[in-house]
């Protein structure tokens, strides 16, 4: 596990399953291709494991370590290249809920006591903004033009990190890597 920081104070914070290195740069591609032509703050490619939480840091890192002592990694498959209704879910990619996402997020939202108002849909977002229903749909095929089979990527992450999100920030500036854990079969 790495880490940065030591403050006690109640901040947000996000569980997020990181795709591997073989993965990211085509997703980051994508990512900013979509973004350089409908706009939208730049973020690491992810998939939310445990939604916006109030925590202070060491608690928010404790929970993080145990939540990943029982985890092995996660085998995802991309279904479709999607759209939202609000602004951190503005296109993204579906990830099928196939019994092992969702039993991970469960295990996850659990360690953490993340109660969700929503089911979870686990999702690989690939642009953050308000736009219209036109340009969503201009941006999903985009991405569909860009990458015509990004549909049928599967991966396995084996990396979940914990990030401070303050969902007031819609720049991303104050977002930040808190800490990161690797997870290892057998555990």
């Amino acid at each position: 596990m790495s880490m940065e920081g030591g403050e006690e104070q109640m901040e947000v914070y996000s569980v997020w399953a990181i795709p591997p290195e073989t993965v990211r740069p085509r997703l980051k591609a994508l990512m900013e291709n979509l973004k350089n032509e409908f706009g939208g703050p730049e973020f690491g490619p992810h998939i939310t494991m445990v939604g916006a939480i109030r925590l202070n840091r060491k608690d928010a890192i404790a929970k993080l370590v145990a939540s990943s002592e029982g985890l092995k990694p996660i085998k995802c498959r991309i279904s479709s290249v999607s759209k939202g209704t609000f602004f951190y879910q503005c296109i993204y990619l579906l990830v099928h809920p196939d019994d092992e996402v969702m039993e991970a997020s469960r295990h996850c939202t659990e360690h953490f006591g993340y109660v969700s108002s929503s089911p979870y849909m686990p999702h690989l977002s690939l642009l953050y903004g308000d736009i219209s229903e036109e340009e969503k749909d201009k941006a999903i095929e985009k991405a569909k033009a860009l990458d015509n089979v990004i549909d049928q990527l599967e991966f396995e992450v084996s990396t979940l990190a914990l990030y401070r999100t303050d969902t007031e920030d819609k720049t991303l500036e104050s977002w930040e890597l808190v800490a990161d854990c690797k997870l290892r079969d057998g555990n």
